[in-house]
């Protein structure tokens, strides 16, 4: 029997007994844009929206339960599709009905305590190549005022979290999703962004490209964010609007909130900096069997708002990537590769709207 986790809107509960109607859980939307004042032991983002039904408390795991470790990219591809999968075998079950396990979700400031947690949504962010992963985590737990972490709620005190070691209440092993951006300038002298700007040199083939890439990477830093977005596959994708909404007015605040000028004017990004993964498939069209799917498409990208960022993009360029061969039938003619993208700052309101248009489709 599997479980299915789904988010709820405020003060309201539901539940599905089907597989396919896991897609129909509905969503808040953002109503007046207007900043609020803060809400403490929440990111930002809680100014305009605080994702957590205050009247419930969310369910924990039931015994036995474990949460799906993240595949080498931002997903998961296997077939199983839940967060926790049940140990049990309950064979009796020839309907396959799902038990739904009701939680809430909750967007945090990123804090010390969410260190396992970050670094478990990271660790193939690089494919396999040794660097310091441990430096990367760290920059983005320290950078508290923009950046989201996503966790199921805690029920002490509605979610709000002011531990002694400031953290959040939400274990490591709560932690959903995460978003943030650094600013490539401001960290460059980082070993981890050295190591990062090294490999992302080494893996751009075209020559034309990795002129432009080395520009960003190097006289333009300071005006480039590395934009990074992770979350397990079962992430509700009806959060993940919220999650960017959440970036990117985060970023536009610090321009006029952070204590310096010298830090405001490190959100001022003109570009941003995108190293995500795709599957792309092994034949060209013109090779398809003659037994191919409509869903045979040449590219499919795991993460749904990656397409639009392609589409909207300057530049970008695809590399092999080390992965183990998906178990999935119908994954066994796609082999992974990584996809590097630079989307002029100028192109995010563009991307906002179409993202928001994808989800009501």
């Amino acid at each position: 029997m599997g479980l299915v986790l789904l988010p709820l809107e405020k003060s309201s509960l539901s539940s599905l007994s089907e597989p396919a109607a896991a897609a129909d859980c509905s969503a808040i939307m953002v109503g007046d844009r207007k900043r609020p004042a803060p809400f403490a032991g929440f990111s930002p983002f809680a100014r305009s929206l605080l994702f957590s039904a205050s009247s419930s408390k969310p369910l924990p795991p039931p015994e036995g339960a474990k949460r799906a470790d993240p595949s080498s990219d931002e997903e998961r591809y296997s077939s199983d599709d839940e967060s926790y999968s049940s140990d049990s075998d309950d064979s009796d079950d020839a309907s396959e009905e799902l038990d739904t396990v009701q939680a809430d979700f909750a967007f945090y400031d990123p804090k010390p305590g969410d260190f396992h947690g970050v670094k478990l949504l990271l660790k193939t962010y690089l494919d396999s190549k040794p660097w310091d992963l441990t430096g990367f985590v760290d920059l983005i737990l320290e950078q508290t005022t923009v950046g989201t972490v996503v966790k199921i709620a805690d029920d002490e005190e509605d979610g709000e979290g002011n531990g002694a070691d400031g953290s959040s209440t939400g274990g490591n092993d709560d932690l959903f999703g995460l978003i943030s951006v650094l600013n490539l300038g401001r960290y460059s002298e980082h070993r981890c962004m050295k190591d990062l700007k090294d490999y992302l040199l080494a893996v751009c083939g075209d020559k034309d490209t990795k002129k432009k890439l080395k520009q960003m990477l190097g006289d333009k830093a300071p005006d480039v964010g590395l934009l990074v977005c992770r979350r397990f596959v079962n992430f509700p994708y009806e959060l993940v609007p919220k999650m960017y909404e959440s970036l990117f007015d985060e970023v536009s605040w610090a321009t006029e909130d952070e204590p310096t000028q010298e830090l405001r004017d490190s959100f001022r990004f003109k570009q941003y900096l995108m190293v995500v993964r795709v599957l792309e498939r092994k034949t060209p069209a013109k090779q398809k069997a003659k037994n191919s799917t409509e869903e045979d498409e040449p590219i499919i990208y795991p993460k749904l708002e990656d397409e639009i960022f392609r589409e909207l993009s300057s530049w970008s360029f695809t590399f092999p990537i080390r992965s183990e061969q998906s178990a999935q039938q119908e994954m066994k003619n796609y082999k992974e590769m990584g996809l590097v993208m630079a989307v002029k700052a100028e192109a995010i309101p563009k991307f906002r709207k179409k993202l928001e248009d994808l989800l009501s489709e």
